[in-house]
């Protein structure tokens, strides 16, 4: 090929692949397969960039069809493998500890791959750990959204799951052993004085006190009715356990942190059995010793208190396990946090937490993204602490390698336009059900009318030859009329979609949920109304295809004779 096809196949794949085609993200790749255009580098950026406007005026079906003309050396990737400090070989255990108080998103997806592929790397173990230890926000329905979420994933745990509440006992023993070594204290203080405190690097007045009297203090802490124990029943937010750490550290972490407090709400688990509950902090030490966790991978939100994590082991005399951390991640403008989605799904906002336009795996899942596809995009990441906050292209890129190989082809026609064809000769028309793949035929019969969509018919002139896509070439005779007539078959520039005998089918495209002020995006989910051709109909809910020159689709229902879909890719 010569340089200008070069330029072309390459704006084309770029822009398949990420939505638009970005001339600095061809240069590479062209002057890799052309290295004689570097000795011209200004006309070929040049002509990279007239390349790349023009693809980019293309609508996406024009793009898949001129990509058929061209092929791609396939690249072997080779898999990283992701490699922990101190490691040995078969003895690896992880654990992925996620919060019942909320569906899993694409960010415990990250962290969950994570731990699970670092596990399988030195042929050891995850472990999955429920840490539920909040029982305001916690509930055994979310246990389950996670596990189902894991197993949509094809993530396997080893053995049974760990609840952090089934560890009370061990946890209220540390909590005993702590304050009788003089490294954990009772404070009474209110919020205001422990926050000046922190803030002025003093000492806090309870800090003083010995271990029989914060000892006498824990159990007026812990007793379930007023009337037991030997003083005054502490109420909740009156009293709290803090680490005796360093008030005057510059990490504010170890400025003497809360370790456990009184929450009287009942548990989803142990009901009304505890009433004083620990953080993370405080249960991470504890509860990964006892499952024999080696390495605790999490996001690096908590690398300041790393050091908390390895001062609270030196103090409670437990071995430490190996800390490695990572970047967390987001997909811009689509919110992962409970706080933000959860008034959108009370609002009615949202169609539920499997709305197509939220980054929860029940939403992805809906919208027909594949589990192997956010592996690939999750993993890319790997253990690098560099932030990022990808939009959907490079995720739905993922999907789209998937999908291209196995979803049969239909016609679908958005807004269409009646058009009479004079001259068509009814017949049955014989189309395959993949350009490439072996999946058989389907029969579709032809009529003297076919629909189009509008956006087609504007941009056909009058007299001008088209050709209706896999049939036959037609002249646009009278637009006023809505009249064209079957010529002979000779090359035709523009490749028209029409369907004759439909179905009629809705389409919802998600969009990016908020606005770039992160405000609610009202105009997130477009519709898209329009004629599917006929043999959708023995199609089943869940089913993906790819309804050609528009995208992949999930059909998601069908009702009163009308077939919904969710536009996937």
């Amino acid at each position: 090929m010569d340089i200008k096809e070069i330029i072309r196949k390459h704006a084309l794949k770029n822009a398949h692949d990420y939505g638009k085609a970005n001339p600095g993200s061809i240069a590479g790749k062209v002057i890799a397969e052309f290295p004689d255009s570097k000795s011209d580098m200004k006309g070929t950026m040049k002509a990279i960039g007239e390349e790349a406007a023009k693809v980019n005026a293309m609508g996406k079906g024009e793009i898949e069809e001129a990509l058929k003309n061209y092929t791609f050396a396939e690249k072997k990737i080779e898999e990283r493998k992701l490699t922990l400090p101190n490691a040995v070989e078969g003895k690896v255990v992880t654990r992925f500890p996620p919060e019942p108080s909320g569906y899993p998103h694409i960010g415990h997806a990250k962290a969950a791959f994570l731990d699970y592929e670092a596990a399988n790397a030195y042929n050891g173990k995850m472990l999955l750990q429920f840490d539920d230890t909040n029982p305001e926000k916690e509930s055994g329905e979310y246990v389950e959204a996670l596990k189902e979420g894991l197993k949509w994933l094809g993530i396997t745990w080893d053995g049974k799951e760990f609840y952090t509440s089934d560890y009370m006992t061990e946890i209220y023993d540390y909590s005993v052993k702590g304050m009788e070594k003089g490294v954990l204290y009772v404070c009474t203080c209110t919020q205001e004085e422990t926050s000046k405190n922190r803030e002025q690097g003093k000492p806090c007045p309870c800090s003083m006190l010995g271990a029989k009297e914060n000892l006498a203090r824990w159990e007026n802490m812990i007793q379930a009715e007023p009337e037991t124990g030997n003083g005054k029943r502490y109420r909740e937010g009156e009293a709290v356990v803090r680490f005796r750490g360093d008030m005057s550290a510059l990490n504010t972490t170890l400025r003497d942190p809360t370790m456990l407090r009184i929450m009287d709400a009942p548990h989803y688990r142990q009901k009304n059995k505890y009433r004083v509950w620990p953080n993370y902090d405080f249960a991470t030490p504890i509860l990964t010793h006892k499952m024999g966790v080696t390495h605790i991978m999490r996001s690096k939100e908590y690398e300041l208190r790393d050091e908390l994590y390895f001062r609270l082991c030196e103090a409670l005399g437990i071995p430490k396990a190996d800390v490695v951390g990572f970047s967390r991640l987001n997909i811009k403008n689509a919110p992962i946090s409970k706080r933000f989605i959860t008034p959108l799904v009370k609002e009615g906002k949202v169609m539920g937490w499997d709305d197509p336009r939220l980054p929860t795996l029940k939403g992805l899942a809906r919208r027909g993204i594949l589990p192997e596809a956010v592996k690939n995009f999750v993993m890319s990441f790997g253990l690098s602490k560099v932030e990022s906050e990808p939009g959907w292209e490079k995720l739905l890129s993922e999907n789209r390698k998937l999908l291209e190989p196995g979803a049969r082809h239909y016609f679908f026609v958005p807004n269409p336009i009646r058009l009479e064809i004079r001259g068509s000769q009814y017949h049955e028309a014989e189309l395959k059900l993949h350009p490439n793949q072996d999946f058989g035929t389907r029969k579709i019969r032809v009529n003297d009318f076919a629909f189009i969509s509008e956006a087609d018919f504007s941009n056909i002139s009058e007299g001008e030859v088209f050709r209706l896509k896999d049939l036959f070439n037609a002249k646009m005779v009278s637009k006023k009329d809505l009249i064209a007539e079957r010529v002979a078959d000779s090359k035709a520039e523009k490749k028209i979609q029409w369907v004759t005998d439909y179905v009629e089918a809705e389409i919802l495209k998600p969009g990016d949920l908020l606005k770039e002020d992160e405000s609610f995006n009202e105009a997130s989910l477009e519709l898209v109304k329009g004629y599917a051709e006929a043999n959708i109909s023995s199609l089943e809910a869940g089913r993906i295809i790819q309804f050609e020159r528009f995208g992949f689709c999930k059909l998601d229902a069908k009702k009163a004779g009308k077939y919904i879909f969710i536009y996937t890719c």
